[in-house]
């Protein structure tokens, strides 16, 4: 009896052990790889390991963002270095790629794959980038990188090492609006447990550009090429074809640009001018506001409590975000939820609810006085996905 009782847990953990290595093919490797399971509450920048899984191998930790925190520093979609919406589920992380000679540290996002990749076989891996409207260069080193040990120092210092996944065309990726998708296959030596993310190229091997800040952004620009980060994936196929890097979510298909006119108010202006000439404009198929539409709505905020005027707000949706209300829920009351943030903002900034006295759907009905002749249809399009204001 003994001996059976002996070799019973034996044959059990070898079953387990089996089973523990099973895998299915279409499965990702990387076990949070949209950084949405967080551990305890993000209190500042440097803060990649509160994402399960997520490490930092050197002294220069990556950060996470999440919507709907306390410090606005660290949340989605506005945050200390611009705005971006996620590109899956609500989370992302954010690495400094490059900075020139090396003045702000690079950071990396590296965790362990859900197991060991085999000798020989093939992987498609793919990630999500967007460079932050802080950043004042843009480069083309952002890539991935696999072993079998996981880098592990204190010192500041960049990893330079194989680009094992890196854009096929290796351009700069200067994006600042919407997500690049870096992707390709890798054949695995055997026994890699490790994904990184970041810039493993020396400083001449890199390629940049130095990069405007836009106006309407009005935080610090900082002397680095930072980048968002987000949806890291890795699966095994049986053939390169298997492997789409081309593959678009459908949304990436319309235009991520966002209009957005400063306006200069005078005295010659009338109150009702003044808060009717100001307007906030969205991305394709979004009701976030961005920085400059804030910017807007703090003017607006600011003279209606300054006055007793009241306020009708007017959500304005374009053609092809009318046009998908017949697929997509979502879409049915665009207009309204645009209206509607923008109320909510108002009330935030210190305006009584009883001053605004309507929203409005107006869907595509009214022409967007900014557009012109000239303007080619996605500047059109991007003019009239707005807000507007009715002041009486």
């Amino acid at each position: 009896m003994k001996r059976i009782n002996f070799y019973k847990p034996t044959l059990l953990v070898a079953i387990l052990a089996i089973t523990s290595f099973s895998f299915s093919q279409d499965e990702n490797l990387v076990g949070n790889g949209s950084f949405e399971t967080i551990n305890g509450k993000i209190k500042k920048l440097g803060a990649i390991t509160s994402a399960t899984g997520w490490l930092t191998p050197t002294g220069q930790p990556a950060d996470i963002y999440v919507p709907a925190v306390k410090i606005p520093d660290i949340s989605t979609p506005d945050n200390i270095y611009g705005t971006e919406e996620p590109y899956e589920g609500s989370n992302y992380a954010g690495i400094v790629a490059y900075s020139y000679n090396d003045k702000m540290p690079r950071s990396y996002a590296m965790t362990k794959l859900v197991q060991p990749l085999k000798k020989g076989s093939k992987y498609c891996v793919s990630f999500y980038v967007s460079l932050s409207e802080a950043s004042k260069y843009a480069t083309d080193a952002i890539g991935a990188n696999f072993t079998k040990k996981l880098y592990e120092t204190a010192a500041k210092s960049s990893l330079i090492d194989d680009m094992h996944i890196q854009q096929g065309d290796k351009k700069v990726l200067s994006g600042m609006y919407g997500w690049d998708k870096i992707c390709g296959v890798y054949t695995a030596t055997g026994g890699e447990k490790y994904i990184t993310i970041g810039n493993f190229l020396n400083n001449n091997q890199v390629a940049y550009e130095k990069i405007r800040k836009p106006k309407y952004f009005k935080g610090t620009q900082i002397i680095s090429a930072y980048y968002y980060l987000d949806d890291v994936s890795v699966i095994l196929i049986d053939d390169v074809t298997q492997c789409d890097c081309s593959s678009m979510k459908e949304e990436d298909t319309y235009s991520k640009l966002v209009y957005q006119k400063v306006i200069t108010l005078n005295d010659k202006m009338t109150i009702q001018q003044k808060v009717e000439s100001q307007t906030a404009y969205f991305a394709f198929g979004k009701y976030t506001l961005t920085n400059a539409g804030k910017a807007s709505l703090d003017e607006v905020a600011k003279i209606m409590k300054a006055s007793t005027m009241t306020l009708t707000i007017e959500g304005h949706m374009d053609d092809a975000e009318v046009a998908k209300m017949e697929t997509n829920p979502t879409f049915q009351d665009l207009g309204e939820a645009r209206a509607d943030e923008v109320k909510q903002y108002l009330i935030e900034a210190g305006v009584n609810p009883s001053r605004i006295i309507a929203i409005v759907d107006k869907k595509n009905t009214v022409p967007s006085e900014e557009v012109s002749e000239a303007d080619n249809d996605e500047l059109r399009d991007a003019k009239t996905r707005r807000v507007t204001f009715i002041a009486k």
